[in-house]
């Protein structure tokens, strides 16, 4: 086998690939798209997500303390990337991408209703790290899609074509190729 070293650099690749809503009170709504976000506790809820500070949306969550994580599906592909490289300064990325603002529960922005899934968060600090600011939120309110769920109440999120983020590609999520704990599951003789 031969290898290569190469200086170091961020490849923990597939991301999530979201879409983040936030406001100021009395303006418009705005979306970021980010894939760098992740879970980082389960007791409380916790999720962090890094956004320059250059970023339109960078001021907003630091003032509101608040925002929306959407979950992106293939049928939001364009709309991700487009969010992801116009500036809510210059436009409404709900007007141009025909998104429609879903009210929240616990938080003053609004979700994106045609996500899967949001997740309503507040900020409880926030760390400058160089390129990026690292928001670190409890999630106070989750909201589903109930055309993803069974008339028993079980969520299926996997249904809903999912998408990620690898090395400045949108993926599509694969097939199962094993459940958690599937490795040391006894098998029948």
């Amino acid at each position: 086998m031969s290898r290569q070293n190469w200086r170091p650099g961020n490849m923990l690749y597939p991301l999530p690939a979201i879409m983040v809503s936030c406001q100021r009170e009395g303006e418009k709504p705005n979306i970021i798209t980010l894939a760098w976000a992740g879970t980082i506790c389960s007791d409380p809820v916790m999720v962090s997500i890094s956004v320059r500070p250059e970023r339109y949306s960078h001021d907003i969550i630091k003032e509101t303390g608040e925002f929306v994580i959407n979950l992106t599906t293939k049928d939001l592909a364009f709309a991700t990337d487009y969010c992801g490289v116009k500036s809510g300064r210059d436009i409404d990325k709900f007007k141009e991408m025909k998104l429609t603002p879903l009210a929240s529960e616990k938080v003053k922005c609004p979700g994106i209703a045609e996500s899967p899934l949001c997740l309503e968060c507040r900020v409880e600090e926030y760390k400058e790290l160089g390129s990026h600011t690292m928001f670190i939120a409890k999630v106070v309110n989750v909201s589903v899609d109930e055309k993803y769920m069974d008339n028993k109440g079980k969520f299926y999120l996997n249904n809903s074509d999912l998408i990620a983020y690898s090395h400045g590609e949108y993926k599509e999520l694969g097939k199962t190729i094993g459940k958690f704990g599937y490795s040391v599951k006894k098998t029948k003789k």
